[in-house]
């Protein structure tokens, strides 16, 4: 009874090949806990895979269960008063939903990163799930993909694990070391690979000295740490749900900290240093050779907060002393990045008094950063899509997708990016702008896009206001999204307000009555300063 009590926070599910290898990790963690003096406890959690909680009630499981994740860690583990936790964090809602109990339980704990799932080769030809998913809405749209969906489908997931790439779960494995909330050197990583385990034995000796230690979370997640983690998204141009999840960490942690003003913030002084799928050509496996996050932080160093507490006892400076750069042609040096950046930007203005969305990435030459044009709006993903396969999207267009925010969703869902993945099969990509209130999968980056506009529109923001024919302005360069229209004109007009589309019953409904705005990071009944 006098042992350190460990939680070993798992989200192993046999529905879901992001979690599928979990149990084998949970047990070397338990070894690792055991051995170094601990007694761990296995605990169950909800396990959200975007391809698989995605299919029910339009997507609106996916950032639904993100919350389910934090409450189920604090009824679990601070109804059993354990003294610590490890989290095996996964598929891209496990690492926030494990941050943000992390903040609110305030007790030691460490993530082990569960790693990236294997893909294949079709001849020369690199294949992997975003490939699949592209090549599925191409096939309907005009845009056929160069190998079969058949030849694909074996070769695009060849083992457990996330998606490979940048797309959202690797981009949050990647905030959890710049947030030092995981052993230096673990993200990303190969599913099931010697190098994974070996961070999970290493987090199972740890933990125990962590609860000796009393170094706990709210010690280790404060500014320094999310400004570290802003500025690496932003150097591997990661996935824009970063910014959300981040929010409602600190929000969880009390740290008095604006993710939407830090992100504009540090976003005018990074630059983009790595360019891993779909930003560039670079596949995940190199950019884990090359270093990973650990090497991104090391190229970032002179711009970091390098008095950041991490989960080792050291600083962040202490910790990057003896790091080095193995391919510094796959992650740059600050003096010869890829591009400047930023990579993501936030945008405000008449159709986002509180904020929006622009993921930007490698400048190609393709995708502008002014638009003016008259909007098509519709209120849901169906009808968009049908007028895209109908040609009724045509060059100059502003493609409007709302009712798909937090509580019109509910909870993001909806099919936003198969809107735009439609948009670039149908070849129109460079040509219109897309904007919606709801979310995009880290694998889009496609055209002119603004996502997550705040207000939404069914919370009574002006994305409710806008009809067919308005003419919408987006200016990144001065970070601006504007409706061109008369006030007097909007002031005839009825907001969209709680007449939701979707509707939902359950959890979902407690979720729509729940959730804050996006200002908080969507959080449930935020617990600011307490």
């Amino acid at each position: 009874m006098a042992k350190p009590k460990i939680a070993v926070v798992n989200s192993s599910s046999e529905l879901a090949v992001c979690f599928a290898h979990l149990d084998g990790v949970a047990k070397v963690v338990k070894e690792a806990i055991r051995a170094a003096g601990g007694v761990p406890f296995e605990v169950r959690t909800t396990a959200p895979s975007d391809f698989i909680t995605g299919a029910g009630r339009s997507g609106s499981y996916i950032l639904a269960a993100r919350d389910l994740v934090t409450n189920d860690i604090e009824a679990q583990v601070e109804a059993a008063m354990l003294d610590g936790m490890v989290c095996l964090t996964s598929c891209d809602k496990t690492p926030p939903g494990h941050l943000m109990a992390t903040g609110r339980l305030n007790i030691p704990t460490i993530l082990v990163i569960g790693g990236y799932q294997a893909s294949g080769m079709i001849g020369d030809d690199h294949i992997d799930l975003e490939d699949l998913w592209s090549g599925t809405i191409g096939a309907r749209f005009g845009k056929p993909p160069k190998h079969s969906l058949e030849q694909m489908i074996p070769q695009a997931v060849r083992g457990p694990g996330v998606c490979a790439g940048m797309a959202t779960a690797n981009t949050m494995h990647c905030v959890v070391e710049a947030l030092g909330m995981c052993m230096p050197g673990s993200a990303p990583v190969r599913a099931n690979s010697e190098k994974m385990f070996e961070k999970a034995r290493e987090a199972g000796a740890r933990i125990v000295d962590m609860v000796l230690e009393g170094l706990t979370p709210r010690k280790i997640l404060t500014e320094s740490a999310f400004r570290n983690a802003v500025s690496t998204v932003l150097a591997v141009s990661g996935s824009i749900n970063a910014i959300k999840h981040l929010q409602a960490t600190a929000v969880e942690a009390g740290t008095n900290v604006d993710i939407f003003a830090l992100w504009d913030e540090i976003g005018r002084k990074v630059p983009i240093l790595s360019a891993v799928r779909p930003n560039g050509a670079v596949r995940i496996e190199g950019f884990e050779d090359a270093g990973g996050a650990r090497s991104t932080l090391k190229q970032l160093e002179p711009l970091l907060a390098l008095d950041a507490m991490t989960v080792t006892g050291k600083t962040m400076g202490e910790e990057l002393a003896s790091a080095t750069v193995a391919d510094p042609a796959v992650i740059r040096p600050l003096d010869n990045p890829i591009a400047p950046g930023p990579a993501i930007v936030i945008l405000k203005g008449s159709l986002a008094p509180e904020s929006a969305v622009v993921k930007l990435g490698i400048p190609d030459g393709k995708r502008p950063e002014f638009f003016e044009g008259k909007a098509k709006v519709f209120e849901d993903n169906d009808s968009a899509l049908q007028a895209i396969e109908d040609g009724q999207i045509v060059p100059g267009d502003v493609l409007v997708l709302r009712t798909q925010g937090l509580k019109g969703g509910p909870a993001m869902g909806g099919g936003a990016s198969l809107v735009l993945f439609a948009i670039d099969a149908a070849g129109i990509a460079a040509d219109v702008a897309f904007i919606t209130d709801g979310q995009l999968s880290g694998l889009c980056l496609k055209g002119l896009t603004v996502a997550e506009v705040a207000p939404e529109s069914e919370a009574g923001g002006p994305l409710g206001l806008v009809r067919d024919g308005d003419v919408i302005r987006i200016d990144v360069a001065n970070r601006g999204l504007d409706l061109l229209v008369d006030l007097a004109e909007l002031a005839t007009r009825t907001p969209l307000r709680n007449d939701y589309r979707v509707p939902a019953s359950g959890w979902l409904e407690q979720y729509r009555i729940a959730v804050e705005p996006m200002s908080t990071g969507a959080v449930l009944n935020p617990t600011g300063d307490a």
